[in-house]
């Protein structure tokens, strides 16, 4: 096998990894907010943000960093952003 399928191996398991430690630590803040949720009720009327979408737009930014380090990472092993497009 190559080095450079072996480095791809390497890349794509610990991207996998982080994707479900991600998705756990998103299941756990979850649930901490509906446990909480369900304890404490808000009497007040002001506008507030939901933790739902704090959690979302968290992972959804972790996730966007990701594809950025695999968009730098093909870059610097193949020379092209989507490796096969000229």
């Amino acid at each position: 096998m190559s080095p450079l399928a072996v480095f791809l191996i390497f890349l794509v398991s610990i991207t996998a990894c982080l994707v479900i430690y991600l998705t756990n630590e998103f299941r756990e803040e979850n649930l901490n907010y509906s446990n909480k949720k369900q304890m404490k009720k808000t009497t007040l009327k002001s506008k507030a943000i939901e933790k739902e979408k704090i959690v979302a737009e968290t992972l959804n930014g972790r996730f966007a960093m990701i594809g950025l380090i695999a968009a730098v990472g093909a870059y610097l092993t193949t020379g092209q952003i989507i490796p096969g497009f000229v």
